[in-house]
């Protein structure tokens, strides 16, 4: 049997999207991508977020698989006010996000997993056995931006 509920002891409230989005916080996925410029034992590593409800990219950043590189990224996502983040588990991960702010586990983290291969699928030096490969840092972030900015901002290269 279904209980009645009494008009006043009902709460309703209404309000646009981004309105309830700013409420709850923003939430968003991190993820390191890695690569390689010139030969395979120098690696670099792109770092990106995403918004997890969205799936847009926040910002990335390129650079080793070191904590510096992480706080670069963290310095550019300052801005947006993320109150919790879904991450791998990764040790710059919990050294540097607040015990209250992150969430280890692949069930939040989808949409940034399926990132890696939606890049490596449309540029070919990003496939792990390739003749085709950057053969300086400076190249391979820029073809990578681009491929970024063209496919996730929508801006014309």
């Amino acid at each position: 049997m279904l209980t009645h509920l009494l008009p006043e002891h009902v709460e309703v409230a209404i309000c646009l999207a981004e309105a309830s989005a700013q409420r709850r916080g923003l939430t968003s996925e991190l993820d390191e991508m890695w690569s390689s410029v010139g030969k395979q034992a120098e690696p670099r590593w792109l770092w990106h977020a995403i918004d997890h409800h969205s799936g847009t990219v926040l910002a990335y950043v390129f650079g080793r698989r070191k904590d510096t590189v992480f706080l670069e990224l963290q310095d550019l996502l300052e801005p947006f006010g993320i109150t919790r983040f879904s991450t791998d588990g990764w040790g710059a991960y919990e050294r540097y996000i607040t015990p209250e702010q992150p969430h280890v586990g692949k069930e939040n983290t989808q949409k940034i997993e399926s990132q890696p291969i939606n890049l490596r699928t449309r540029i070919k030096r990003l496939v792990r056995r390739t003749i085709c490969f950057s053969q300086t840092t400076t190249l391979h972030d820029l073809v990578i931006g681009l491929c970024i900015n063209c496919y996730e901002f929508g801006v014309a290269l």
